[in-house]
């Protein structure tokens, strides 16, 4: 038997990167999932966001499980969007029992050339967008009283970076979310918990800008990524993680396994935040 059978998970941002890794993984260990994602661009990013077809493969990749996934095309920064996918999810599943807030993007620049649709655009997803997630799933899992929600914050929730003020901002914020979230929702048997990636091998960090910070300068590429990620950490051999490493952590704060473990920012950085500095 699976550690998560009979439960249901709804996750943001699934159709790819550690989206789609932890819908797969937590099928593997029992629950259907609800696979929430958008589709499209943004003009303040030099990344597509995830497609149609990238949502599907999510929904393959669950269902390979032998588990249900339901796959809805909605914004986390839309309110009545966000709201009807609960409800959907609620009407075909019954309940929801997971929350995975993980919907978020990128960009770069620096803070005094930063526009503000580039800065909107980061807090409205990472930020609010987490914000209004949790709050359209928390009356349900209110009214059965228990629920685990495991926030997705960043290493940039825990430190400041160069050039991705808002990035930093807004991961800063979900932690205080998931604090104030984890003493409001106690009392109703629900855990709220973050975690905090570092450098993983997503499309979001596939992109040029990433490429040249991690290059020190103009010019970078895959190779820079690889590279400069070796230099992130401290465990030998460790460069941008798998998506996969997220999940298996995901998949523990969500499990039985933590049953009292709730408040918490779990790091999952190969050591990088006990390094006196990183350029």
């Amino acid at each position: 038997m699976g550690q998560l059978d009979g439960k249901v998970a709804f996750i943001t941002g699934a159709a790819r990167g550690q989206g789609r890794a932890h819908a797969a993984t937590l099928a593997q260990h029992g629950a259907d999932i609800v696979a929430v994602d958008t589709t499209g661009s943004r003009d303040s990013m030099n990344y597509d966001l995830a497609t149609s077809e990238d949502l599907e493969g999510t929904v393959k990749e669950v269902e390979s499980t032998g588990r249900r996934c339901l796959s809805i095309t909605a914004d986390v920064r839309d309110t009545e969007a966000i709201g009807d996918a609960v409800r959907r999810s609620i009407d075909e599943f019954g309940h929801i029992d997971i929350l995975v807030a993980n919907a978020g993007i990128h960009s770069m620049a620096p803070l005094h050339e930063m526009g503000d649709d580039q800065w909107q655009d980061v807090i409205d997803t990472n930020l609010t967008g987490v914000f209004k997630t949790l709050r359209a799933v928390a009356p349900t899992m209110i009214e059965q009283k228990s629920g685990a929600v495991v926030l997705t914050s960043s290493i940039n929730g825990l430190e400041g970076g160069a050039n991705y003020i808002h990035y930093c901002a807004a991961k800063h914020g979900v932690l205080g979310v998931m604090r104030s979230a984890a003493l409001e929702l106690g009392p109703h048997r629900i855990r709220v918990n973050a975690v905090c990636p570092g450098v993983i091998d997503t499309p979001m960090t596939n992109y040029q800008d990433v490429y040249d910070m991690m290059n020190g300068g103009p010019g970078g590429d895959r190779s820079s990524l690889e590279e400069g990620a070796t230099g992130y950490g401290i465990l030998d051999g460790q460069g941008a993680l798998p998506a996969q490493v997220i999940s298996d952590a995901v998949l523990w704060l969500v499990s039985d396994q933590a049953y009292a473990v709730t408040g918490q920012a779990i790091p999952v950085d190969s050591g990088h935040l006990v390094q006196p500095g990183f350029s």
